[in-house]
């Protein structure tokens, strides 16, 4: 099992930069992929950004390309993800996701643990 709980959404004006936290306990942190979605009222979730195990290798959505930045630091077993530029059409529920099995991806379904989101909320 791993547990994950994310931290550091608020209130926000436009323009605006926030960093969000995920902290994961449990298994190895290390050995887990992570991934951050978001979930807007009435839409489904979103794939943001992914990271590997070590860190090295990232891969961004296109909304997030450019903007937002994931990073991990596997010695606090924390993922970070970086906003700038906040916009009201980043607002949303923002989740974490740990991917414990081999391989990679930008589905939900390939996923195995989430947190329990944090909110962001943009306003103009």
């Amino acid at each position: 099992q791993v547990q994950l709980v994310e931290s550091g959404g608020g209130l926000m004006q436009a323009g605006a930069s926030l960093r969000l936290s995920c902290a994961a306990s449990g298994r190895t942190f290390s050995n887990a992929a992570m991934g951050w979605f978001r979930q807007a009222p009435g839409k489904e979730r979103e794939f943001l950004a992914r990271i590997s195990r070590g860190g090295s290798s990232t891969y961004y959505a296109d909304s997030a390309k450019g903007r937002f930045t994931i990073s991990r630091d596997n010695a606090k077993n924390t993922v970070y993800l970086q906003m700038n530029s906040l916009n009201p059409e980043d607002t949303a529920v923002y989740y974490c996701a740990a991917r414990t099995r081999l391989g990679v991806g930008t589905r939900s379904e390939d996923y195995d643990f989430w947190g329990q989101g944090t909110q962001v909320t943009v306003s103009s």
